[in-house]
């Protein structure tokens, strides 16, 4: 395994979880710089900025990596959309102009095309369902017109109140806030689905604090500790294989 150097102190919590996740990801192919260099079309000083948080990846090598060490890349697309966005809003420096990659031959390059795109389509398709996650989480958004039949009132602060309601269907456990299973979760955000990945969570044992559809740093623990007893890659992050081990 790698011995990485410690990343920037300043880095955003955000940005600094995807580069750990992908410092894993190569660590666990096995690959050497070099080696990530030959099976991606950016350079081993590209990989060495990306990897030591001094410049943002592209969403193109986040999919290439994920390839090449044979990820899937559903969570670390996702794990790149937050970084990107603590990124734009102050979580590091201005990426620095990349040098000219070497050519790719011309089956390689249609390769990276198809790939770019269907990760382009999967990216939207989770930023899709974040958006219907906040959505369905504000009272107004949720009924337009219920909202405007009723007298203006002061803005409140008060959050969403989530409830456990346990049932057992088709021998899997629901808590009646989503019945998503394949939903992606990472610290950070907000809504139903963390909710009930919260319910699941503590009928499987785990402690994920209050039940507030917040993924903070509890849930993020306890979410850890079952995919230790599940045998799953411990990486914090809800994907569909952590659904399927908390609705068992």
């Amino acid at each position: 395994m790698s011995r990485w150097k410690a990343l920037p102190a300043e880095l955003d919590p955000r940005v600094r979880q995807l580069v750990v996740r992908l410092r894993r990801a190569k660590d666990h192919a096995g690959l050497s710089m070099r080696q990530l260099a030959a099976r991606t079309g950016y350079s081993e000083k590209s990989w060495e900025r990306y990897l030591g948080g001094r410049t943002l990846p592209p969403r193109e090598a986040v999919t290439e990596l994920a390839r090449a060490c044979g990820e899937h890349p559903t969570r670390l697309l996702a794990l790149h959309e937050v970084a990107a966005e603590a990124w734009r809003t102050g979580g590091g420096s201005a990426p620095a102009p990349e040098p000219p990659e070497p050519a790719e031959p011309s089956g390689h390059r249609a390769l990276r095309i198809a790939l770019v795109a269907g990760s382009v389509a999967l990216v939207l398709a989770v930023c899709a369902a974040v958006l219907l996650a906040v959505r369905l989480t504000d009272p107004d958004e949720a009924s337009p017109a219920r909202a405007s039949a009723r007298p203006p009132v002061p803005a409140s602060p008060s959050a969403p109140t989530y409830t456990c309601q346990l049932t057992r269907t088709d021998g899997h456990w629901y808590a009646g806030n989503s019945r998503t299973e394949d939903a992606v979760l990472v610290n950070g955000l907000a809504g139903p689905e963390v909710a009930e990945a919260q319910c699941l969570l503590r009928r499987a044992g785990f402690s994920p604090g209050v039940i507030d559809g917040i993924f903070g740093p509890r849930t993020e623990a306890a979410v850890r500790q079952l995919q230790a007893r599940a045998s799953l890659v411990v990486d914090g992050i809800v994907g569909p294989h952590t659904w399927k081990a908390l609705r068992r």
